[in-house]
């Protein structure tokens, strides 16, 4: 039986959680080429291995040579400096998206982030249509990632699905993660769904389990055809409620970017 793409690539592949799905998307190619700048091991069947700064155009150019779609995992994934965001998440984006232009790729799925959205508060309930409110400067350059999939989609129509990832672990870490929490089989299979649907335009997918807290509604990217599976009631029992208030001014808590917040630079 035939697969759907002959080529698909996935950036970041070495990162945390391109390691994860660098078996679990096999199904969906003949081959899976697999990129980062660190090391990612042999190649293994149905596998290419090239090594990229995704900040160097004329690599990037190459990368994507022959591919049919691509999971952009790539880049920082953790407040830093402006310099190093710029280069690995800011032109690193938008040199994937120049070469995807240039040798015709027509989908994409950009690995955004809830820190695209973090200083709303978590009292808030927010969709694809909120207005984005970045808590640092790798949720900056998430906002800059959707804006340019946005632009790519109108002037050049490749399609994109943004998804803004939770917390993305084998289980929630804090009590705010019970309400962010995204499995890693529900991560897969929001991915397959935005390959797989006929027509994604340009669509922002919060990517969440069925978690019983909810901040985020999906129902904008109903057309994806993502229903999550897991949720993190199973383990509630890690979290009891103790009934403490959280402290006035514990920003953590009172925005939805939890620790993102006071990693960013702040202004006095």
């Amino acid at each position: 039986m035939s697969k759907p793409f002959k080529r698909i690539l996935l950036t970041g592949a070495a990162g945390g959680l391109g390691k994860i799905l660098r078996d679990r998307i096999k199904p969906w190619a003949d081959v899976v080429r697999l990129s980062d700048i660190s090391d990612m091991g042999e190649a293994r069947e149905g596998e290419e291995i090239v090594r990229c700064d995704l900040s160097d155009k004329a690599a990037v150019l190459n990368l994507l040579e022959g591919v049919e779609a691509v999971l952009h995992f790539g880049g920082i994934s953790t407040e830093n400096t402006f310099e190093n965001i710029m280069f690995a998440n800011i032109q690193g984006t938008y040199n994937v998206y120049e070469a995807a232009h240039k040798h015709g790729v027509r989908r994409i799925v950009f690995a955004s982030s809830n820190h695209a959205i973090g200083f709303h508060k978590t009292t808030e309930h927010l969709d694809a249509e909120s207005p984005t409110r970045p808590d640092s400067m790798y949720g900056l350059s998430k906002v800059f990632g959707e804006q340019l999939a946005r632009y790519y989609w109108d002037r050049a129509g490749i399609e994109t699905v943004c998804l803004r990832i939770g917390s993305s672990f084998p289980e929630p870490k804090n009590p705010r993660m019970m309400v962010t929490w995204f499995s890693y089989e529900d991560l897969v299979e929001s991915l397959r769904c935005s390959l797989m649907a006929p027509r994604v335009g340009h669509t922002v997918l919060y990517g969440m389990s069925d978690n019983d807290g909810v901040w985020w509604d999906n129902r904008k990217a109903g057309h994806i055809g993502f229903h999550p599976k897991d949720s993190s009631r199973q383990f509630r029992h890690m979290f009891p409620d103790t009934g403490a208030y959280p402290a006035p001014d514990d920003a953590a808590t009172l925005y939805q970017g939890g620790g993102f917040i006071n990693d960013g630079p702040m202004y006095k």
